[in-house]
């Protein structure tokens, strides 16, 4: 079909794409692309929040992440569960830093230098310039606070700046009604639905994905660094105007 016969419905932007000698619709051209890298940041900080790549220094802190004390219900939409005991802790941990196929960072409050969660980057294509951001594992005192929005800011930021990356991912648990705000808040797009495309602690999964892309990424920079402001917070550090509020 030649451009000239496509109907009259076809919007505007798409009769503006490239086509080829075939007067096919082609893809954006992208010149000198060249695979990507692995991370390599020993650690990221701003205000409130430190990432750390994970290393020997962080077991004894991270019991406390991964420990029996942790609520039963953070393991939840995770693959994983608490350990039950330091010799069950000592073979995970082992598994964490010796895992090739993710990159795990240990997110602290700046302040005290507490241990309060872990996430990791994965699924690297370096080919394509893709990653995915999992295996976010957050104490409840971490959870919906301005170090963990930070923690995200300061990850996505190293992935697009850094790194060069193209896309930036996030998939969760279809059923997971907080990462999936979460997702959304964050500033990802949701892509869609991958049904039965998991089993995990003997249930099966829907996941749902959603994306970040280099393009969108100095509006999202923005909209995270004018929600991150001290004067957005009053002195117990709760939030004047939500992230949400901000438009993307």
């Amino acid at each position: 079909m030649r451009i000239s016969d496509w109907s009259s419905d076809v919007c505007s932007s798409d009769l503006d794409m490239k086509t080829n000698e075939f007067e096919q619709v082609i893809g954006e051209a992208v010149p000198g692309v060249t695979p990507g890298g692995l991370p390599t940041a020993a650690s990221i900080e701003r205000r409130y929040t430190r990432l750390e790549k994970l290393n020997e220094s962080h077991k004894e802190a991270l019991y406390a992440v991964y420990g029996p004390d942790t609520p039963a219900q953070m393991w939840t939409y995770l693959a994983g569960s608490s350990v039950a005991n330091e010799v069950e802790w000592d073979n995970l941990f082992e598994r964490l830093l010796r895992d090739s196929s993710k990159f795990y960072y240990v997110i602290l409050d700046k302040n005290t230098q507490k241990a309060l969660g872990t996430f990791a980057l994965m699924r690297l294509d370096t080919a394509n310039r893709v990653v995915e951001i999992g295996s976010v594992t957050y104490l409840p005192e971490l959870q919906r606070t301005r170090m963990a929005t930070e923690a995200q800011y300061l990850m996505a930021r190293y992935v697009f700046e850094e790194m060069g990356y193209r896309r930036y991912e996030w998939k969760c648990d279809a059923l997971n009604e907080p990462w999936k705000r979460a997702a959304k808040r964050l500033g990802f797009t949701y892509e869609g639905r991958f049904r039965q495309a998991v089993v995990y602690k003997g249930r099966t999964r829907d996941t749902d994905w959603y994306s970040m892309i280099d393009q969108e990424w100095p509006k999202r920079k923005e909209r995270f660094e004018k929600w991150l402001l001290p004067e957005n917070f009053n002195e117990e550090g709760v939030q004047y105007h939500s992230l949400s509020q901000q438009s993307l």
